[in-house]
């Protein structure tokens, strides 16, 4: 039987969310009520960030507790259905792996996209995710139900829950499980989302997305918005707000479900996202790979990322330490109290660090006070005060490097890196940064050495400049 101790795991992540694109992190037009649940029943973190702006390394970082440099996934990972087929983190030891050691039961339901997501991979006793390649928001669906191709019809983020309430129905109940749940309705294309909530949203004022241009510090715009009245942009809006929604909607099902069988109060939940969006933020619509060189903007690194664990985190907390995706695979593991024998410790070697102690309150020192990004052959260091981005020898090494003042400018639309006052704090930051990567970074799985990497997909940003 599961122990008092050892809690279910339930893990919603999104693709493609930005933190900012949630009612409890203040977009009022925006109706979210089980995210809103999520923080209100436990903690809200404001300063969560991912590893790298771009779904497949975001993804393989959680899984797997590792820096890009270290898994060796450095863009997104182009499926077999346009005839890719890169080895992503199928020989590396996952999360799933080592709840399974804990005791646990384990299921990942939707989007894995860490390469060959049509095989079910070690560590998941059920896998249901995509044949080929990413399936639509609506119509007809191809998954991988085990390994076996399957078809169906509907809205996916239905279909992905139905499947997640199944295994939940299903389950050994003489075991805690983990359930990882995809969801993929924020990523574009914006469209096809329910109508009733697309005209909801159609209403809206849309005035939480401030008026930017482009700012050219930040390289060429690949999608660059120039009209925020324009109809065919505020469509998008409301069709991503519209996606939202959605997800939270189908995330309170699988609430709903765990709550009528007694088994919430014993399950620590968690929503986040892979990487954030943006949706006019600086001119600009997309991610870290929307820009030439690619970006490290604000709006996409930062995740929304709540935590629910009744009776053993304290209610409504806001918590503003800095924490990424590293962080939270070593926190899940400390919560499970999985074992992790040195050899496997040493082969993960994960610069992530448990927060579970800070999220119950009984931390005695400081967090610390930065995070660590990489981004193919650029690599970032960001402080409350500060954020520092390099560019390294390769083709996107021809770019400037990047220094931005967030106390002064938080919308970073300046670069000092070049600034006489600034050449102190890029000094001691760019130590910083070189040491964490050089404890942590495997030399032929390095973003610094690309060109010897495996090929991701036809438009990675580092071979388009």
């Amino acid at each position: 039987m599961p122990t008092n101790e050892q809690p279910n795991i339930l893990v919603f992540l999104t693709d493609d969310h930005g933190q900012w694109a949630a009612n409890c992190y203040g977009t009022r037009e925006l109706f979210t009520p089980a995210m809103d649940y999520l923080a209100d029943s436990g903690a809200k973190l404001t300063m969560a960030f991912t590893p790298t702006p771009v779904c497949s390394p975001a993804r393989a970082s959680f899984f797997t507790g590792r820096l890009p440099s270290q898994h060796g996934i450095h863009d997104w990972v182009q499926e077999r259905e346009q005839g890719m087929d890169h080895p992503g983190i199928v020989e590396q030891t996952n999360i799933g792996q080592l709840l399974q050691g804990a005791g646990y039961q384990t299921a990942l339901v939707g989007k894995w996209h860490c390469g060959r997501s049509w095989e079910p991979h070690p560590g998941f006793d059920k896998w249901f995710s995509y044949f080929k390649t990413q399936s639509p928001h609506l119509g007809e669906q191809e998954f991988s139900n085990d390994g076996e191709p399957v078809k169906e019809q509907g809205y996916q983020a239905q279909l992905l829950t139905d499947h997640a309430i199944e295994f939940l129905r299903e389950r050994d109940r003489q075991k805690p499980f983990f359930l990882f749940v995809g969801y993929v309705n924020t990523h574009t294309p914006h469209k096809d989302q329910p109508l009733r909530l697309v005209n909801q949203y159609r209403k809206c004022t849309f005035d939480n997305i401030p008026r930017e241009e482009f700012a050219e510090c930040h390289g060429k715009s690949r999608f660059v918005v120039t009209d925020y009245e324009d109809p065919e942009y505020r469509e998008s809006l409301a069709q991503y707000y519209a996606a939202v929604t959605t997800i939270d909607e189908q995330m309170g099902r699988v609430l709903d479900e765990l709550e009528g069988t007694g088994d919430l109060e014993n399950t620590l939940v968690v929503y986040t996202a892979d990487h954030g969006l943006m949706k006019g933020h600086h001119g600009n619509q997309l991610k870290g790979n929307s820009t030439i060189p690619q970006n490290f903007i604000e709006e996409s690194i930062l995740v929304p990322c709540l935590i629910s664990w009744p009776k053993k985190i304290p209610a409504r907390q806001e918590i503003d330490e800095l924490v990424d995706h590293c962080d939270l695979f070593a926190t899940l593991l400390e919560a499970a109290g999985a074992e992790i024998d040195e050899v496997t410790r040493t082969e993960i070697n994960s610069p992530g660090e448990s927060y579970l102690p800070m999220l119950r309150g009984t931390s005695e020192k400081p967090w610390r006070d930065a995070v660590f990004g990489e981004y193919g052959n650029a690599r970032m260091i960001r402080t409350k005060e500060h954020k520092l981005i390099l560019r390294y020898p390769g083709s996107t090494g021809q770019f400037p490097n990047e220094l931005y003042d967030l106390v002064n400018d938080p919308r970073e639309t300046e670069n000092v890196f070049d600034d006489a006052d600034s050449s102190e704090v890029v000094e001691q930051l760019t130590a910083r940064l070189n040491e964490h990567f050089g404890r942590y970074e495997i030399p032929e799985r390095s973003g610094l050495r690309l060109d010897e990497q495996p090929v991701h997909n036809s438009d990675e940003p580092w071979r388009q400049v």
